[in-house]
């Protein structure tokens, strides 16, 4: 497993992208940085890692999209190769045009940093083979704009991948941190390789962190990977 972790200036969840890919996981793991450009073909995953970006002036990605590494980062999303988004990763994709929708500034206008409660609505996605079908997990969110906004929300149903929720399942106002439509936390493109969610399961990989629940995303990652390669031998 070939992967990449970006490093933007301004990006602070770099080290611990890195660290759960290298170490938990075991996968082969680099870092890239904004200035650099790499072959569509020379990692299985990119992860854009949670921060802020050029310091998030104008708005949250809107300036790291325009990184000469976003080249290279559109051509592979192009290619196939699988891309994921955590947090500030994933308002840098929607400013790319590789995921729909964009993130505004949190409802209540705070930042938020603490657990919340996800539902499962895609299993069937390569970043979520390994959960169950409406499984619900804890992940923490830390972040000023995770506020989640499409027109016309019917549009991505399908793509819709991860929901706020309380801890019994249920989807409403109260258990929606942000203001997000619909309670959407994650969501995947149309052609099932580019997955952004504002929630961190990075921080969720190990007993103490007190979750290990977002580690399964990574996990389906490698198996998707691995049958992948299976699938190209035969």
């Amino acid at each position: 497993m070939r992967s990449a972790v970006i490093v933007f200036p301004g990006s602070n969840c770099d080290s611990d992208a890195y660290y759960v890919l290298k170490y938990v996981l075991g996968f082969d793991c680099q870092y890239v940085f904004h200035k650099e450009n790499f072959a569509p073909n020379e990692f299985d995953l990119i992860v854009l890692p949670g921060g802020f970006s050029y310091g998030d002036y104008l708005r949250a990605g809107a300036i790291a999209r325009f990184s000469p590494v976003m080249k290279s980062v559109v051509d592979s999303a192009q290619n196939g190769t699988l891309v994921l988004g955590i947090c500030n990763g994933f308002q840098i994709l929607t400013e790319a045009g590789l995921l729909p929708g964009v993130l505004m500034k949190n409802k209540d206008l705070r930042f938020h940093c603490h657990d919340v409660y996800l539902r499962v609505e895609n299993n069937s996605t390569p970043f979520t083979l390994m959960y169950s079908m409406g499984e619900i997990v804890k992940m923490s969110i830390a972040h000023g704009e995770g506020n989640y906004f499409i027109q016309n929300p019917k549009k991505v149903e399908s793509q819709v991948v991860l929901r706020y929720c309380d801890r019994s399942g249920k989807i409403d106002e109260r258990s929606n941190p942000n203001g997000s439509v619909s309670n959407i936390a994650g969501i995947i493109n149309q052609n099932n390789n580019v997955f952004g969610l504002m929630p961190h399961p990075e921080r969720c990989t190990e007993d103490i962190l007190g979750s290990i629940d977002g580690k399964k995303i990574f996990e389906s990652i490698a198996l998707y990977i691995e049958r992948r390669k299976s699938h190209a031998l035969i």
